[in-house]
C-alpha cells in the first residue's frame, strides 16, 4: 500500500466513523422526547432589532414572487408548497432552506413580497418544524436563522396572528438545537455562521447563553483567522462570507450596546487587507480551492462597512498567497499547500493574472450544482494553472473529502527590486510518486507589462509534464505555430504575447466556471515537456505587444 493510498483509506476511515456517529444523532434527533427537549420559554417580542442589510438581487425577489429560485445560473419552479420541488436538487434546496433570499424579499419592500415571505416561513414551519436534514444541518441551520432574525422588523411589520408567535417559537426550538450542535462545525468557515446566530438568537430572544456563544466566537477566531487576516481554508469565497459574518456581529454587538471582544474587532482589521488581495483587475475575487467571482457588489460594501482603508495585502506569509502588481497588472499565486477540511483544491503553486479589468489567466472555478463529477474535476491538478506530472494530480482528489494523501510541505521567497517582484516557491507534492521537486519562479517588471516565470523540476525521476494556463472565455487566443508563441486579445482591446522556452507550445481546450455552474468554453495554453535528462526546466514569459495592435 502506497503512502498516498493508506493516507485515502484513514480518511475514508474517519469518514465512515462521522457518518455512523451522525446517523446516531439522526435517530435521536427524529424523536419525540428530543423535540420536547427543545421547548421552553417562547419569546413574545424581539428584545434588539438588527440594522443589517447588504446589497440585494431584485431578479431573485421576482422569481420567488413569480414561484421560481435562482441558484447560481439555474431556476427551479417551487409548487406549492414548494419544498417537493426544491428537495430534487440538493444544492438548491440547501439555498432555499438558508433562506438568504429573504434580504431579496425584503429590499423589495412591497405587501405581495411581505406576505410570500410569511407564507413560505410557516409552510416551512408546518414541514420542518422538527429536525430533519436538510434543513437541519447545521450550516443550514445557522443561516436560516440568522436570515429570519435580521429580517424580524420586515416579517413582523403588521403581521396577523398567529404568524408572530408561530416564527419566534420556532426560532427559539432552532436555536436551542444549534446551541447544542455547535461545536462540530469547530475550525470550519461555517462555525462563524453559527456563531453569528447563536449571537443573533441571544441578543434578540435571550434566547442561549450569551457569553457562551461569545466564547465560542472568540475560539473560532482564535483557531481560523490567521496573523496575516487570512482565513486558514484559503478560499477567497470563503474568507469573504467569514469577514461578513464578523462584520454581522460586530453590528449586533452595536444594536444590543454591548461591548465586542477586543478579537473581534482586530480580526476585521486584519482580514480586510487580505480579502483586497484576493481581488483580480475586475473587483471580483479569485478562484481558489472553491467559490466563484462573487458579488462585486457584496465585496466592495463589506470593505466599505468595515471602516478599514489601505492597499492590498503583497505578502499573505502565513495564508500562502503572494500578490504580484504592477501597473495594471495584478498576479495571485498561490504558495501554500491545500487547506484542511472538505471541498479543497489540488493546485500548488497556481497562478491568476489580470490586466486592468481584464482576466487573462485564471483557474476553472468551482462547481456547487449536484453533479459530483464536476466537483471532482474541477479540485484536481489539471483543472489549475500550474504544473502537472504524467496527469496525475498533485493529491487524490477524492468527492466530498478532504484531498488523500500526505500533506505536502510548500515554501516561498519574496524579492522586491526597484519596482519589480520575484516570488519563487517550491512544492514536494510529487516527490513520493515521481521523485521531483516542482519550483516555479514568477517575476513581474516595474510596468506590468513583462511577467516571466520558470518551472523547474528538481530531482532524478524523468517523467512526462505539462503547464496549463486556463484563459478567460474573454480572451481570444491564436497560436502562431512558426514562432511557437501564442497572440492574446483581450476584451479591452489589449494584445499580449505568450513564448516559451523548454517545451512545446499548443493551445487546448478548457472550460470556465467561475461565474455560474453552466461551464463556458475558453481555451488553455498548454506547454508540454517530455525531458530527456532528469528534471525539466521551461521559461516562459507574457509580454505586452507594442506592435499596431496592441
Amino acid at each position: 500500500m502506497t503512502s498516498a493510498t493508506f493516507h485515502v483509506s484513514l480518511r475514508a476511515c474517519r469518514s465512515a466513523l462521522v457518518q455512523g456517529w451522525d446517523a446516531i444523532c439522526a435517530g435521536l434527533y427524529r424523536t419525540p422526547p428530543y423535540r420536547l427537549s427543545l421547548a421552553g420559554r417562547t419569546p413574545d417580542h424581539l428584545d434588539v432589532t438588527l440594522p443589517i442589510s447588504w446589497p440585494d438581487n431584485p431578479a431573485q425577489a421576482r422569481a420567488i414572487l413569480d414561484g421560481r429560485f435562482q441558484v447560481e445560473d439555474r431556476e427551479v419552479t417551487l409548487g406549492n408548497p414548494p419544498w417537493p420541488a426544491i428537495a430534487a436538487s440538493p444544492s438548491a434546496a440547501a439555498a432555499f432552506h438558508a433562506f438568504a433570499w429573504l434580504d431579496d424579499l425584503r429590499a423589495n419592500g412591497s405587501k405581495a413580497a411581505q406576505l410570500r415571505a410569511q407564507a413560505l416561513i410557516e409552510d416551512w414551519i408546518d414541514a420542518y418544524g422538527r429536525w430533519r436534514l436538510p434543513a437541519w444541518q447545521p450550516r443550514v441551520l445557522a443561516q436560516r436563522l440568522a436570515a429570519w432574525l435580521s429580517a424580524a422588523d420586515f416579517l413582523l411589520a403588521g403581521a396577523n396572528a398567529p404568524f408572530p408567535p408561530k416564527l419566534l417559537r420556532s426560532t427559539a426550538m432552532q436555536a436551542r438545537h444549534l446551541v447544542r450542535v455547535a461545536r462540530r462545525t469547530s475550525g470550519r468557515a461555517e462555525a462563524f455562521s453559527v456563531a453569528k446566530a447563536r449571537l443573533f438568537a441571544a441578543v434578540c430572544l435571550d434566547v442561549g447563553d450569551f457569553t457562551a456563544a461569545e466564547r465560542f466566537l472568540v475560539r473560532e477566531i482564535d483557531h481560523q483567522i490567521l496573523p496575516d487576516g487570512g482565513h486558514v481554508q484559503r478560499a477567497p469565497s470563503l474568507h469573504l462570507a467569514v469577514l461578513r459574518d464578523l462584520l454581522d456581529m460586530r453590528t449586533a454587538y452595536q444594536a444590543a450596546r454591548r461591548e465586542p471582544p477586543p478579537a473581534l474587532g482586530a480580526a476585521i482589521d486584519r482580514m480586510v487587507p487580505a480579502l483586497r488581495a484576493y481581488r483580480a483587475g475586475d473587483g471580483g475575487l479569485v478562484l481558489f480551492h472553491g467559490g466563484k467571482e462573487g458579488d462585486r457588489r457584496l465585496i466592495d460594501a463589506v470593505i466599505g462597512r468595515s471602516g478599514q482603508k489601505g492597499r492590498p495585502q503583497d505578502n499573505g506569509r502565513d495564508v500562502g498567497f503572494q500578490r504580484l502588481a504592477a501597473g495594471r497588472t495584478v498576479l495571485v499565486f498561490d504558495v501554500g499547500p491545500p487547506p484542511p477540511g472538505p471541498w479543497a483544491h489540488a493546485a500548488p503553486l497556481a497562478f491568476e493574472m489580470s490586466v486592468g479589468r481584464d482576466r487573462v489567466v485564471t483557474n476553472c472555478g468551482d462547481y456547487t450544482g449536484d453533479d459530483a463529477r464536476w466537483r471532482t474535476a474541477l479540485r484536481s491538478t489539471d483543472a489549475h494553472s500550474t504544473l502537472i506530472i504524467n496527469g496525475a494530480s498533485v493529491l487524490p482528489v477524492a468527492d466530498a473529502a478532504s484531498l488523500g494523501g500526505p500533506r505536502i510541505a510548500v515554501n516561498a521567497a519574496r524579492r522586491e527590486t526597484e519596482g519589480s517582484v520575484w516570488v519563487e516557491a517550491a512544492h514536494d507534492g510529487y516527490r513520493r510518486a515521481f521523485g521531483l521537486l516542482h519550483r516555479r519562479r514568477l517575476y513581474i517588471d516595474p510596468t506590468g507589462d513583462d511577467v516571466r516565470g520558470e518551472d523547474v523540476l528538481d530531482g532524478t525521476g524523468r517523467h512526462g509534464f505539462k503547464l496549463r494556463f486556463h484563459l478567460h472565455p474573454a480572451v481570444a487566443a491564436e497560436l502562431d505555430s512558426e514562432e511557437a508563441t501564442v497572440r492574446l486579445r483581450l476584451p479591452t482591446g489589449g494584445i499580449w504575447r505568450f513564448l516559451a522556452v523548454g517545451g512545446r507550445v499548443s493551445l487546448d481546450d478548457s472550460v470556465y466556471l467561475g461565474s455560474g455552474d453552466s461551464p463556458r468554453p475558453t481555451s488553455q495554453i498548454v506547454v508540454s515537456g517530455a525531458p530527456q535528462e532528469p528534471g525539466g526546466r521551461v521559461k516562459w514569459a507574457f509580454r505586452r505587444d507594442d506592435g499596431p495592435d496592441g
